[in-house]
């Protein structure tokens, strides 16, 4: 099939195509190679008139060549939970299990990893992290909350609030007192954001463990934190409807936040942009073509660059996932179910929404997998499953415990800004080895590659097939063999619309920089909660030696907290990622009335 036009041929043929595709999955049966091309290509001719009309995102120059791969470190703890929080440390979460890194007389199931010596130092969370959300408030302290009741050794999680507040002389720990900090309802897979005041709001999850959610154990609400006085419910819980709509799949919903201060969600098959000051849902388009986007189906999403170049327009993009129906008794899903190549776009704009999600596919279907934002604009898919469901210990056919099976061995790079047809390549990237499924995570690290960690779809510390997985992989891109350009001058705060000089030392050849912002993000699941790069106006010098950056426009675009600043040369090549505080450093309000609460 030729991508000529998107005819009401194509239309109604690509109907034809994904009915034998949907027959044939529930059956089990082995769908013909040319009956799935067809039915992708179709699909894909039809989004891409519309995605041509797409604004540019932003170009910017990538090098090309052959990726690097590097086995380096042990995590201590299988990595779950995973996120970077100085220039040289990160910290993962694992659930309470018997791992052989210890603390306090017991095993640790949290630790800090030193990315440079990759070292790694046990921390001590009160609590079962077990499918805990995470985030960063707006002075830099990174916030655990949620968890699991089961215990080994430690707490009830499913409640709790752990804080961590980053440190560079080996010290810190978490803190946790569930006597007097706390969630104000049980959450079990809830997701989180920071806003644009420097809180976080925590958004559904279940009231106890399980492969699925559904009207028995839904916890149909948000609270924030630190908790706020806000429609009518004084530092409690308030109810969603979009939580009752999206179930049964709605574990670890989506959420990003947008330059206009609202939120965009996406929850099994649906999406919605919600206004937290006002308490408001708009629906959007539903996903296409029944593409579930959310645990056990997990999909990955992220937010286009925001860049000046396009008005700082924010564009969303969800890949993978799966259209398994999701009211089966648990047992009923197999590891060979077939999961989703489709990547979605959708324009945020009203001009955008109305045009509707576009559809593009990825090489291979995936879930689980991970959605990395990289210095120079594009983006890394890695890690996942191309058959099978989220969890462990329910699928008729498990392996070992592992509810899916065919990892995905080999990445693949999207590159927002090129030709449709063009996005996805995979060229120069070597596979890994290592099978990352669920409880898999990946990170960019400040000097630009990207770490693999996790895998332990097993309840406890295993050695069977898909096994639990403590060995630590870096993806360098070919940028990190070319000189860097460096800087320094970055100061601690960098606060909206503030200028700020930067002295740097640029590589023979360059001609010119932009200043890119990045958040990195907390991974699990699939998901990358507060994930998003941001780029700055800049303007260099004539001696080609001072940078004069302005901040961010305002919250909303970057709301407060940690950011990795990268220098970011025309050829692609970025700086190693120092870290500010954007906005002052200050705590996010805190309402006492609301905590008495």
């Amino acid at each position: 099939m030729v991508c000529a036009s998107a005819s009401r041929k194509n239309v109604e043929t690509v109907k034809i195509h994904l009915r034998n595709v949907k027959q044939s999955f529930w059956g089990y049966n082995i769908l013909h190679e040319d009956q799935m091309t067809m039915a992708f290509t179709s699909l894909a001719c039809i989004g891409a008139l519309a995605l041509d009309s797409f604004p540019d995102v932003g170009s910017q120059a990538f090098v090309s060549g052959r990726w690097s791969l590097s086995q380096d470190g042990n995590s201590g703890v299988s990595g779950m939970q995973l996120a970077v929080v100085t220039e040289t440390t990160a910290i993962l979460f694992d659930k309470v299990e018997h791992n052989a890194l210890t603390v306090d007389g017991h095993p640790a199931w949290s630790a800090e990893l030193n990315l440079v010596t990759k070292t790694v130092r046990p921390l001590n969370p009160l609590s079962n992290t077990w499918c805990a959300t995470g985030s960063f408030l707006g002075n830099g302290t990174f916030i655990s909350s949620a968890g699991n009741p089961i215990i080994i050794t430690g707490q009830d999680g499913l409640q709790a609030i752990r804080l961590f507040t980053p440190c560079t002389d080996g010290k810190c720990d978490i803190f946790e007192d569930q006597n007097t900090v706390r969630l104000t309802s049980d959450r079990w897979y809830p997701s989180s954001v920071r806003i644009e005041d420097g809180s976080v709001l925590i958004f559904g999850g279940s009231i106890v463990g399980g492969f699925i959610n559904d009207a028995s154990v839904n916890n149909p609400t948000y609270e924030f934190y630190p908790p706020k006085n806000i429609h009518g419910f004084n530092g409690l819980q308030i109810p969603s409807k979009f939580l009752v709509d999206t179930l049964n799949g709605n574990h670890f919903p989506n959420m990003i936040y947008l330059p206009d201060g609202n939120i965009f969600i996406a929850a099994n098959q649906q999406a919605m942009i919600f206004n937290w000051r006002t308490n408001t849902e708009t629906r959007l388009p539903g996903i296409p073509n029944g593409v579930r986007v959310s645990s056990p189906f997990s999909a990955s999403a992220v937010l286009l660059p925001l860049t000046p170049e396009n008005g700082y327009t924010p564009e969303v993009m969800i890949c993978g996932g799966s259209t398994a129906p999701d009211n089966l008794p648990a047992a009923n899903y197999s590891v060979q179910t077939p999961t989703s190549a489709q990547c979605s776009r959708l324009l945020l704009t009203p001009a955008g929404i109305k045009a509707g999600w576009q559809v593009e596919f990825m090489p291979q279907p995936r879930i689980m997998l991970d959605f990395i934002q990289l210095p120079d604009m594009r983006f890394l898919i890695v890690n996942g499953a191309q058959t099978g469901v989220a969890g462990y210990g329910f699928s008729n056919d498990r392996i070992g415990d592992s509810d899916a099976a065919n990892p995905a061995f080999t990445p693949v790079i999207y590159d927002p800004a090129a030709p449709v047809g063009k996005r996805f390549f995979s060229a120069g990237i070597p596979a890994t080895t290592i099978p990352r499924l669920y409880h898999s995570t990946a990170s960019l690290t400040p000097n630009g590659s990207v770490m693999l960690a996790g895998s332990n779809p097993n309840t406890d510390v295993s050695t069977v097939l898909f096994p639990t997985e403590y060995r630590l992989e870096f993806y360098s891109p070919p940028y990190m063999s070319r000189p860097h350009p460096t800087y320094t001058g970055l100061p601690e705060t960098f606060n909206y619309n503030e200028k700020i000089k930067l002295q740097v030392n640029l590589p023979p050849g360059v001609k010119s920089l932009s200043v890119h912002i990045m958040d990195l993000g907390f991974a699990t699941h699939g998901v990358h909660m507060d994930q998003r790069l941001v780029k700055l106006v800049s303007t260099l010098s004539s001696d080609r030696r001072t940078l004069v950056v302005t901040g961010p426009p305002s919250p909303r675009h970057y709301p407060p907290g940690p950011a990795f600043v990268y220098v970011v040369t025309n050829e692609g090549v970025p700086s190693f990622g120092h870290k500010t505080l954007i906005g002052t450093g200050a705590s996010p309000p805190v309402d006492l009335g609301a905590i008495a609460k």
